[in-house]
């Protein structure tokens, strides 16, 4: 039977070899050409800094900074800048989580109740069953971002966090849908700590940082104080770009407290590209790698989603990270988003390719940057990806405004409250999240979450028992209050819809339980 194959084997293998030899050699992307469509990019969106490297082959093709740190200074962004990469932090908990699990001390399956007793949601079912696989591919039944009021600037400690997500309601049937988790990420944490002995940005500096020789990295906006190469996050007011301080999230820690440089990044980088180890210092065994980038969680591809990439076949949640296929590869990816500052990261390793994307602003190119890249890299094509998405951009704006303004004409300005300012007043309580206060103040109603000392809001009357709030801070846009008024003619609930993709103030189910403090 052997001699007989060997033939046919042989006239397969030269039939193959023309069209093997047939196809095309991508050359690989011109770093300078990518260099100079950077600056482009910075200037047609506005974009105070941004950072970038990318390395290919195990070196590093291009590390530079853009811009600047602040808007209206003249220190530049370098490769040494500081950014809050948020989200990227995630990738760095499930590293060290699987490190445990090579020691033994820990599987992907064990079940959360049994490593943090304390542990509830909603869903009795869930609490049950949930394992911290389920806590690190975003199936817990919970809605995107459910629960982020909770910590969000909030002197909520990690552990207190944690009890209160019992009281919201999932969205989904538990490990039925996709709903990305802050809160489950924090869990996972703690179930590090608890295991390692450690706590979480000790065994992140101590574990990875350091034996990486990632030495700028950290993990608090407190150890940023005192350091000078550090951007400034901005937001956009008016069309411009508006410094604002930084979010303390160390009560998010495990979930989005990393600050960190692309010079430090490129270690990180290398190391996934490298598989299990870096300089000889082993992070994870093939196996529990293998784990982390296999597809837990499926998310779903919408047509229009389909149209813009087409070489996209499937979309699916790692342990930490997001899966994709594109122009035929692999690709693991993350994006980062907090106050002021959106981040990007890919690592596709068939290609021996990966790079991170820092910039200072909340209006940023960071994800359709990371396309183009991809474009070069996996394609040789040089669609304007960025193009693209400021014109996305500018029409959703515009959009927004022309909702803006259809609301404006639709509201009834005479419509009068049915209440005295004053009978509004008192303090409305969410279970999940805590005390919300609202006070006269100046012919003019002021809402207080108390938690969350920024959250400062002033009421000018809409219509009826509706009044649009504006916080102080800035950091959210206009939304409104409506207060409901019971049978008996008394305010008893209020109810909060601040229009914006990261927080459903609809979770909070305010109450009236009594009379304002007094402040």
């Amino acid at each position: 039977m052997r001699t007989r194959l060997a033939p046919l084997l042989l006239v397969i293998c030269l039939l193959a070899c023309p069209l093997f030899a047939l196809q095309p050699q991508r050359p690989t992307p011109d770093s300078a050409s990518i260099d100079a469509y950077c600056s482009r990019v910075l200037k047609e969106w506005n974009l105070p800094g941004m950072a970038l490297v990318i390395v290919h082959n195990d070196s590093v093709v291009l590390m530079k900074g853009y811009g600047v740190r602040t808007v209206g200074k003249p220190e530049a962004v370098d490769a040494h800048t500081l950014f809050a990469i948020a989200s990227l932090t995630k990738a760095f908990t499930t590293t060290g989580l699987g490190m445990l699990v090579d020691q033994k001390k820990l599987s992907w399956d064990d079940r959360v109740t049994d490593l943090l007793p304390g542990f509830q949601l909603w869903d009795m079912y869930a609490t049950r069953e949930m394992t911290v696989r389920d806590l690190l591919c975003h199936r817990s039944g919970l809605a995107t971002f459910g629960g982020d009021l909770i910590w969000y600037g909030t002197s909520y400690a990690p552990k207190e966090v944690i009890r209160r997500i019992r009281y919201l309601k999932p969205k989904y049937s538990f490990r039925a849908n996709y709903g990305y988790q802050n809160v489950m990420f924090l869990a996972a944490g703690e179930i590090l700590s608890s295991l390692s002995g450690r706590p979480w940005e000790d065994f992140v500096r101590d574990s990875i940082f350091l034996p990486l020789g990632m030495k700028e990295s950290n993990t608090s906006v407190r150890a940023l104080n005192g350091r000078e190469d550090v951007a400034t996050p901005h937001i956009v007011y008016e069309g411009k770009p508006l410094p604002v301080p930084y979010r303390n999230v160390d009560n998010m820690a495990p979930a989005a407290a990393v600050n960190s440089s692309v010079y430090d990044l490129a270690q990180w980088l290398r190391m996934w590209l490298r598989g299990d180890s870096t300089s000889g210092i082993r992070r994870i065994s093939p196996a529990t790698q293998h784990e982390i980038l296999s597809a837990h969680t499926s998310l779903p591809i919408s047509l229009r989603g389909r149209k813009m990439l087409p070489s996209r076949h499937f979309s699916a949640a790692g342990l930490g990270w997001f899966l994709m296929d594109y122009h035929g590869r692999k690709v693991q990816t993350h994006s980062g988003g907090m106050d002021g500052m959106i981040s990007q990261i890919a690592v596709v390793p068939e290609e021996k390719l990966a790079f991170a994307i820092l910039t200072n602003s909340v209006k940023s190119p960071a994800g359709p940057l990371a396309n183009y890249i991809l474009d070069r890299y996996l394609a040789g094509t040089e669609r304007d990806w960025c193009a693209e998405g400021l014109k996305a951009v500018t029409d959703g704006e515009a959009r927004a405004k022309e909702r803006e303004q259809r609301a404006i004409a639709a509201r009834k300005e005479d419509a009068a409250p049915s209440l005295p300012l004053k009978d509004y007043a008192g303090t409305y309580r969410s279970e999940m999240y805590g005390d919300v206060i609202v006070t006269p103040e100046k012919e003019r109603l002021v809402v207080r979450f108390l938690p969350t000392a920024t959250f400062v809001g002033d009421l000018t009357q809409w219509e009826y028992n509706t009044f649009q709030i504006e916080l102080r801070d800035r950091t959210l846009p206009k939304g409104l209050v409506t207060f409901i008024v019971d049978a008996s003619g008394k305010a008893s609930e209020m109810k909060i819809d601040i229009p914006n993709p990261d927080f459903d103030f609809g979770e909070l189910q305010l109450k009236r339980v009594g009379d304002a403090p007094t402040l």
